[in-house]
C-alpha cells in the first residue's frame, strides 16, 4: 500500500525551489523540519497524556483510589512486585476499571484511525467510520441476539452484521459503476437506511421491557460491560488491523490529489481503495462489537489534529489515534461518574461534546479562509 518516494515530491508545491535547484541555505527544508518537530512534540505529549489519563481515570469513582494504588496493582499483576492492596481494592482496579479504561483507549484510537482513512479515501471531510453502513449492520446483529436473550453472543453477532453491511455496500457500489468515492458513499447511505429500518422493525415487533433497555444502551454506545475479553478483542483489532493502517500515510497522501494523480504516482487505485475500505470496516466492526455505536470520535478528532499538525497522513494517522484514545478515556470516565449512581451511555456524551466542538472547528475554518 506504500506509494514510495514519489508521493513526497507530489506533496511539495510545484513552485517549490527544491524542485528546480538545491537551496543554498537549506531554507526550503526548514518548514518540513519544523512540521516534523511539531508533530514529534505533539506525539510525545500525547503519549505522556495517554499514560497519565489511563492511571488517573482508574482512580476516579465511588471507591477512591490513589495513583500509587493503581500502579501497585498493575505491578503486582505483571509480576513486578508483591500485592499491597486489599483483595477488594485490587479487584476494583484490575477487574473493573482497568479493562474498561483500556477498552475505551483502544476504541477511541481505532475509530480515529478509521475516520482519517475514510476521509482520505472518499475526499469527504464529513466521512466517519460508520459511513459504509457498518453501524446499522452491527445494530441488526446486536438487536437480534438481545431480543432472543442471547446477550453472550452480542460481539459475534454485531461483527457479523457489520461484515454483512460491508458486503452489501461494496456489492452495490460495484454494481453501480465501481468503488469511486461518490458511488461508495451513496451505496453506504442506502445500505445504512435499509439496515436501520430492519433494526427498527425488530425492536418494534419483538422487544420487551427487559430487552429494550439493553438494546437502547447498545445503540447509544456504552462501555459499561467492558471486561478483559473485550479489552483483548479491541487491542487485538488495533494490533492486527490498526497498526498496518498507520503505515498507509504515503498512499493516503496520494489519494488526496484524486484518483488520476494517485494512479500516476503508482497506486493501483481500485484495488488499494477496496483493500483499505475492507480493513477499515473490519476494524470498525470489531470495535463496534465491544462498544456499540459511538459517534463523533472518528469525525472530529482527525479535524482537531489537522489544525495542529497539518494534513500529511504520516503524522495525522498516529496522532489522531493517540488523541482519540485520550478523548474517549475521559469521556467514558465522565459517562460513568458524572451522574453516579446512574451511568450515561458514552455515545450521548460524545455527541454532546462532539457537536459543539465540530461547530467550532467549522467556524474557525471559515474564518481562516
Amino acid at each position: 500500500m506504500q506509494v514510495g518516494r514519489s508521493t513526497d515530491a507530489a506533496v511539495r508545491p510545484s513552485g517549490d525551489p527544491a524542485r528546480r535547484s538545491p537551496a543554498p541555505s537549506g531554507r526550503s527544508s526548514a518548514p518540513r523540519r519544523a512540521g516534523t518537530a511539531t508533530a514529534f512534540g505533539v506525539g510525545v505529549a500525547l503519549v505522556a497524556l495517554l499514560a497519565a489519563s489511563v492511571v488517573l481515570a482508574v482512580t476516579i469513582g465511588p471507591a477512591g483510589l490513589a495513583p500509587a494504588d493503581v500502579l501497585a496493582s498493575i505491578a503486582a499483576h505483571l509480576g513486578l512486585g508483591e500485592p499491597t492492596l486489599t483483595p477488594l481494592r485490587d479487584a476494583i482496579v484490575w477487574e473493573l476499571r482497568m479493562p474498561r479504561v483500556l477498552t475505551a483507549a483502544a476504541v477511541g484510537a481505532g475509530l480515529a484511525i478509521c475516520g482519517v482513512v475514510m476521509q482520505a479515501l472518499t475526499r469527504n471531510p464529513l466521512a466517519d467510520p460508520y459511513l459504509l453502513g457498518l453501524s446499522s449492520g452491527a445494530s441488526v446483529g446486536a438487536v437480534v441476539v438481545l431480543v432472543l436473550g442471547m446477550a453472550v453472543a452480542l460481539p459475534v453477532a454485531a461483527f457479523a452484521g457489520a461484515l454483512a453491511a460491508l458486503a452489501a455496500t461494496l456489492g452495490l457500489a460495484r454494481a453501480a459503476g465501481g468503488l469511486s468515492p461518490t458511488t461508495t458513499v451513496l451505496a453506504g447511505l442506502a445500505v445504512s437506511a435499509v439496515f436501520g429500518a430492519v433494526t427498527s422493525l425488530v425492536i418494534f415487533w419483538s422487544a420487551t421491557t427487559d430487552s429494550y433497555r439493553e438494546i437502547l444502551n447498545w445503540l447509544l454506545g456504552s462501555l459499561s460491560g467492558a471486561d478483559w475479553p473485550a479489552a483483548v478483542l479491541a487491542g487485538a483489532a488495533i494490533a492486527v488491523v490498526g497498526l498496518p493502517l498507520l503505515t498507509t500515510g504515503r498512499t493516503l497522501d496520494a489519494f488526496a490529489f484524486g484518483d488520476t494523480a494517485a494512479s500516476a504516482l503508482g497506486v493501483h487505485v481500485t484495488r488499494t481503495r477496496a483493500l483499505l475500505l475492507v480493513a477499515t470496516a473490519l476494524l470498525t466492526g470489531a470495535l463496534v462489537a465491544v462498544s456499540g455505536a459511538i459517534g463523533f470520535v472518528g469525525l472530529i478528532l482527525p479535524h482537531a489534529v489537522r489544525l495542529v499538525v497539518g494534513s500529511r497522513h504520516r503524522a495525522l494517522l498516529p496522532l489522531s489515534a493517540l488523541a482519540g484514545a485520550v478523548f474517549l478515556v475521559w469521556v467514558d470516565t465522565g459517562a460513568r461518574t458524572l451522574f453516579d449512581p446512574r451511568e450515561l451511555p458514552v455515545g450521548i456524551l460524545t455527541a454532546l461534546v462532539g457537536g459543539p466542538v465540530f461547530a467550532a472547528l467549522l467556524l474557525r475554518a471559515r474564518r481562516a479562509s
